[in-house]
């Protein structure tokens, strides 16, 4: 076993399932050894009673999040967000959905300020036009795709969860989308995004459904994400923060950023610009001294993909330049 002496990890004994989603668990997790915020497998042994596999994992001294984030302040969001953005493109640029992101599933050390995305059970390699099973990911962030029984979903699938994740974390009201079972779900969505846009999407993606839906729908109107800011939350809402809720949580998974695009939304630049400055060498800056609210670079998306990187680029040079100058 690839663990030191006094070393502490965690063991998950897997249920006795098919021997294919097993292999299949375990060909992911070595799929994405080393990679950032992914949890470590460091071994698997045979449960000598059952002779079921037992996957080694790293530990994580995690805090739970129902206490955790209720004390995070806006930077702390914005980092550990930033850093769950890093494990789903790396996970996503190697082919693979995790299918169950949600907060159960993120680790989280405050004290070392590490993040590992854990339970792969779910995930799965992504084949373009592959239909794929809809019981997956839990209730309260399962995307439309799921609700609706659109099969042929991906990457996206996981934003959609971020993006409930972020929408949980910044209005403090967890879950976000609170329903009572799966139609129930669509239907707490709906209520949000609005049913004319909701069956817009439907059918552009010829989808049928469920005919139960007809009879608890309802119609309602898209809401404002402003109307879930209150004075309990406004200290964690920001204008970048909303327009990157805006761009996640969209019904049409191809409108959706991808987690790289989301990586670039401005909403992380106070992230980056204390990455960049550490960078550079020591420095004074310190997470609680860094801008918490608007920034003063323009919003993601469409035609302003450019200005986002060109503002990255301005961050980097702010803070390498004074290294370079003081050499010369």
């Amino acid at each position: 076993m690839n663990v030191g002496a006094g070393e502490k990890c965690v063991i998950k004994i897997l249920k006795p399932v098919k021997k294919k989603k097993i292999k299949r668990e375990i060909k992911i997790l070595e799929n994405l050894r080393g990679g950032p915020n992914i949890i470590a497998l460091l071994d698997v042994v045979k449960d000598p009673w059952s002779r079921t596999p037992a996957l080694i994992f790293e530990y994580v001294d995690n805090t739970d999040f129902k206490t955790l984030y209720q004390k995070l302040t806006d930077y702390d969001i914005r980092y550990y967000l930033y850093e769950l953005l890093r494990a789903l493109d790396y996970s996503h640029s190697m082919g693979i959905m995790h299918r169950d992101v949600k907060p159960h599933n993120v680790m989280i050390d405050h004290s070392h300020r590490k993040l590992r995305l854990i339970d792969w059970g779910l995930a799965e390699f992504y084949h373009p036009g592959q239909g794929y099973n809809v019981r997956v990911s839990s209730r309260y962030f399962k995307g439309p795709e799921l609700l609706a029984d659109y099969q042929e979903y991906d990457y996206s699938l996981d934003m959609w969860s971020f993006g409930c994740m972020l929408a949980s974390m910044i209005f403090r009201k967890e879950p976000f989308f609170h329903g009572h079972d799966n139609y129930d779900q669509l239907v707490r969505i709906a209520k949000v995004l609005g049913t004319e846009e909701l069956h817009d999407y439907v059918e552009r993606y010829k989808i049928d459904l469920d005919p139960r839906y007809s009879d608890i729908l309802g119609r309602h109107s898209r809401k404002r994400w402003e109307k879930f800011v209150h004075s309990e939350n406004q200290h964690l809402v920001s204008r970048e923060a909303l327009d990157l809720l805006d761009k996640l949580l969209r019904y049409d998974h191809r409108e959706r950023l991808s987690a790289r695009e989301a990586m670039e939304h401005p909403y992380f630049y106070p992230v980056l610009k204390e990455a960049a400055m550490n960078a550079a060498g020591p420095t004074n800056v310190t997470p609680s001294s860094l801008p918490s609210g608007a920034s003063p670079f323009p919003i993601a998306g469409g035609p302003e993909t450019q200005q986002v990187r060109e503002g990255l680029q301005d961050i980097r040079e702010e803070a390498t330049g004074g290294a370079q100058n003081g050499s010369q």
